[in-house]
């Protein structure tokens, strides 16, 4: 039902009887070819050289999609030459669990869903369902990342993904969304770094993949969202503790040694989930990667369900994280909201409506988000949900108002969780995770604490005066700018 692609899945790693013990050491080279990520997909050959223009390149053509197992002469010459360039600093926004999206205006045909049968095998045939007519906007990398296509419920994609503004601070939420949108340039320049660093990484563990998760696809990223990597070494579960920090050490040494011509500040945030910070000089883009997170991978296409869906849910997510980021309640290491958390209250409110605007997919497309799937399957179901017509034909300002209404006066923080899976506010269960919390927001996939990070009574008091602050503001003058001036957060974006 979102923008996405039938060609996209390939089993990402070998069969098992392939698969070694040894995990740092004898790593088998009988790589099956064609290794796809959930971005890649075969296009005409794309060359490097062309997308990144005025900067120095040496590199082999790239043919996203047809990626097969990667030489040592190939990988020597990637990223060699490139012109360093100037580049604002951007402050480190240290997140825990954060997983936060291409942009794309458009809805796809409905597909079969892949059968349990299918989904069991551990090494399955490549998946090869033909493509509806392609209505790609944007560059080619675009149609490599997430192509758009066309669903025959939405003849016009341009005229309808879009809701109508009809008052003034409905006008102020779409002209905010639309000026700090992702634009397809945007994810570009994150994927071709996300393919490059893969060439590399891939020389120290061949059966890796890197996938691009997180903001940067789920439909909820902004010009200025940093970009999320998950490095999948292997099917099974890593112990973030000792093998993820191992295998991250190896890669910041890569990124500060051979790789340190374009890749800089790598450093190591040793967290619950460990990560490697970085920026890439050439894309002028912070990254952070984590290793075998997949439950990012799983909740991106879940959020980017949500988010195409319903043509008011982005528009509404992004003023909001925009707020609550002026407001300074948008930064999980001083002990406020992360990102990922924002939207998550988002779709609950839209959710517990009474007429919702949004129902629980995982409750209605239970095979559509099955936890245990196959990663190289996981973009592809989704294909199958149709857009959700809802009755509810509140404005883009009204739904901003009830937003902080319902968090600041009717949603009780003390006995409830916020619970996206279940589509409605829950009791709180009884484990130490959530004892002795202020603010409770289930991960839809493996049920922890995505607020985690809000442990003291000060910082939760801010954010409910925040959020009633807004409320009665909003309420009263009907204006954004009385909570976030619009000419600065547009130049920001």
């Amino acid at each position: 039902m979102f923008p996405n692609s039938s060609n996209l899945g390939r089993p990402p790693f070998p069969p098992k009887y392939q698969q070694q013990s040894t995990f740092f050491t004898k790593l088998p080279l009988n790589i099956p070819p064609s290794l796809l990520s959930h971005q890649q997909i075969i296009v005409p050959p794309f060359h490097f050289r062309t997308a990144v223009k005025e900067r120095l390149v040496t590199l082999q053509p790239m043919t996203y999609g047809s990626v097969s197992p990667v030489s040592t002469s190939d990988a020597l010459t990637s990223f060699q030459g490139r012109k360093r360039q100037s580049q604002q600093s951007v402050p480190d926004d240290a997140k825990r669990q954060r997983i936060h999206s291409h942009d794309s205006d458009t809805t796809v045909v409905n597909q079969a869903v892949p059968l349990p049968e299918e989904r069991r095998r551990s090494f399955p045939a490549p998946i090869s369902i033909p493509s509806p007519a392609l209505h790609a906007r944007g560059s080619p990398s675009l149609i490599g990342c997430v192509p758009p296509l066309q669903d025959p419920l939405f003849p016009d994609p341009t005229e309808t993904r879009l809701p109508v503004a009809k008052d003034e601070l409905s006008q102020q939420v779409l002209e905010l969304f639309q000026a700090c949108r992702q634009q397809a340039s945007d994810l570009d320049r994150k994927e071709l770094c996300r393919t490059e660093l893969q060439r590399e990484i891939q020389l120290i563990f061949p059966q890796s993949r890197l996938f691009l998760v997180g903001s940067s696809l789920n439909g909820f990223g902004t010009r200025t969202s940093d970009g999320d990597l998950c490095l999948v070494v292997k099917e099974e579960p890593v112990n973030q503790k000792i093998e993820a920090r191992r295998i991250l050490n190896l890669v910041q040494k890569l990124f500060s040694t051979k790789l340190s011509s374009y890749i800089e500040r790598p450093q190591l945030i040793r967290a619950k989930v460990p990560i490697v910070k970085f920026r890439d000089k050439v894309s002028n883009v912070d990254f952070d990667l984590n290793v075998n997170n997949v439950i990012g991978i799983r909740n991106t296409f879940l959020l980017r369900t949500y988010a195409f869906m319903e043509n008011r849910v982005r528009p509404l997510v992004l003023v909001v994280k925009k707020w609550a980021s002026f407001r300074e309640i948008n930064d999980a290491s001083r002990g406020t909201l992360n990102s990922y958390s924002l939207v998550l209250m988002v779709l609950h409110y839209l959710q517990t409506l009474p007429e919702p605007i949004l129902p629980s997919l995982q409750k209605i497309y239970p095979e559509c988000f099955d936890p245990t799937m196959q990663l190289h399957l996981v973009h592809q179901a989704p294909r199958t949900i149709p857009p959700y017509i809802s009755k509810n034909g509140s404005s883009l300002g009204d739904l901003l108002i009830g937003f902080f209404k319902y968090y600041a006066t009717e949603f009780d923080w003390s006995h409830q969780m916020i619970s996206v899976r279940e589509a409605k506010a829950i009791a709180r269960p009884d484990g130490i995770e959530w004892r002795n919390k202020f603010i409770c927001v289930e991960e839809p996939f493996d049920g922890t604490n995505t607020a985690r990070a809000v442990h003291e009574k000060q910082k939760f008091e801010m954010i409910r005066v925040e959020f009633a602050q807004a409320w009665r503001l909003l309420q009263d003058k009907k204006d954004l700018n009385c909570i976030l001036p619009l000419k600065a957060a547009k130049q920001k974006r």
